[in-house]
């Protein structure tokens, strides 16, 4: 999928909300001369609306440096008058600054900078998500509305949103989702999330696969026709590669002492070299469309390895995964994609908060997906599809970093975007 518009989780809050530091303000943040002084009371600031903009400087419409969650308590380092704000600009971290018209004081203890709160999110899915069901559904933005009045929004049937609360309301429940519309939750299927996850990498060695069928065979010699042996594979399942057989044309994998696989039914990961974009130790990603795989490299050196699911169109088409070598330039913990305004297709889809988005060219980027389970083929938009497991793995993995309290994150010169290649 492509992006269409961006998402903040505010469900994560409860995730973010970790130890802080005993004492805000201490020592006081930095202030103008002569200027208002702090609420001798305050310990933090917190916005008090979703996708709040964080600026590089005091002042709007310059460099964006990310977004804002609403309700987590952030530490304040210094406050300064500038353009494109009533009040003052607050600064949150490192070239971060954010308005005091979306902000106010706390007496919370501001939440620690780091990102390793988002790891906390055990399968992968940073909400709860629900498809719609075949019926359809309706959306009001006021509950007691619900099915009293004509709905605020249709929702057609596939559609995916993402639950934060459930209230009951005439003996009915109904869902919020993350965008403020209540739906009757009868109408709603939930999502199961997806099992499958890569494998940390030993040794710097990728001998090792996945199998791409159900009910697979071994084969007893590396030949067309060989008779299979007693062993059965499943789909997914992780398999050793000791040997490398070509054979009229046809390559074959050994797994064990008796048995082969064919080249087909196995998908391998291969080693690369980094690009020259790349420096010494650096992190980087290898995304190789021919076996549908993904490979974060440390330098040289291989770390993680797992399966994606990559553009149906041919190169240079719109549902193509572009080739070359990319940064990510924006990461998102969600973003919603949807094509409601494409007149010409055939069949609309809308998805509330894609899960762990890495932007890398234009609208294409890596992102979890929970609608599908056809890793290790060709099957998207033009976006590199992975489990939301494996998503928030590479979240972690790449720059830039997303401290905590942000949703969104624009890279630096001293936190540049991850290079992403594509082969």
């Amino acid at each position: 999928m492509r992006r269409t518009t961006t998402a903040i989780i505010p469900a994560l809050l409860v995730l973010l909300l970790g130890a802080g530091a005993a004492r805000a303000f201490d020592p006081p943040p930095w202030t103008d001369p002569g200027d208002l002084p702090l609420p001798s009371d305050a310990m933090s600031v917190v916005a008090t609306q979703d996708d709040i903009p964080i600026e590089s400087a005091p002042t709007a419409g310059g460099r964006r440096r990310g977004t804002l969650a609403q309700g987590v308590p952030m530490p304040l380092f210094a406050i300064k008058r500038g353009p494109g704000c009533n009040g003052r600009w607050f600064a949150v971290g490192p070239l971060a600054w954010v308005c005091q018209d979306h902000m106010r004081f706390t007496t919370d203890a501001p939440v620690a900078a780091r990102d390793a709160a988002l790891l906390n999110v055990q399968d992968g899915l940073p909400f709860r998500y629900y498809f719609v069901g075949r019926g359809g559904s309706s959306g009001y933005f006021q509950l007691n509305s619900a099915d009293q009045s004509s709905p605020d929004q249709d929702l057609e049937a596939g559609f995916a949103v993402a639950v934060v609360e459930q209230r009951k309301q005439n003996g009915e429940t109904y869902g919020r989702s993350h965008h403020g519309l209540w739906i009757p939750m009868r109408d709603l299927v939930p999502v199961r999330p997806k099992t499958f996850r890569g494998e940390v990498v030993t040794e710097g060695k990728l001998d090792f696969g996945w199998v791409m069928r159900d009910d697979a065979r071994g084969l007893a010699k590396p030949v067309p026709g060989s008779p299979p042996t007693d062993r059965r594979f499943a789909r997914f399942q992780r398999v050793p590669i000791v040997e490398e057989q070509t054979v009229r044309k046809d390559r074959y994998l050994r797994i064990d002492d008796k048995s082969w696989l064919h080249e087909r039914d196995v998908r391998k990961p291969s080693l690369a070299a980094p690009p020259s974009e790349v420096a010494k130790g650096e992190r980087w990603v290898d995304v190789e469309l021919a076996t549908q795989t993904i490979v974060a490299y440390e330098g040289d050196r291989p770390v993680y390895a797992t399966l994606v699911s990559t553009g149906k169109g041919p190169q240079g088409s719109a549902f193509a995964t572009p080739k070359g070598v990319h940064r990510i330039w924006v990461k998102l913990i969600g973003s919603n994609m949807d094509n409601l305004e494409d007149e010409e297709a055939s069949n609309y889809y809308s998805i509330e908060d894609v899960p762990w988005v890495q932007y890398f060219s234009n609208g294409v980027g890596l992102h979890g997906v929970f609608w599908h389970n056809d890793f290790g083929r060709v099957r998207s938009h033009g976006c590199v599809n992975l489990t939301p497991l494996d998503a928030q793995w590479f979240f972690s993995f790449t720059g830039p970093h997303v401290p905590a309290g942000w949703t969104a994150v624009l890279p630096t010169e001293l936190d540049p975007g991850t290079v992403i290649r594509v082969r």
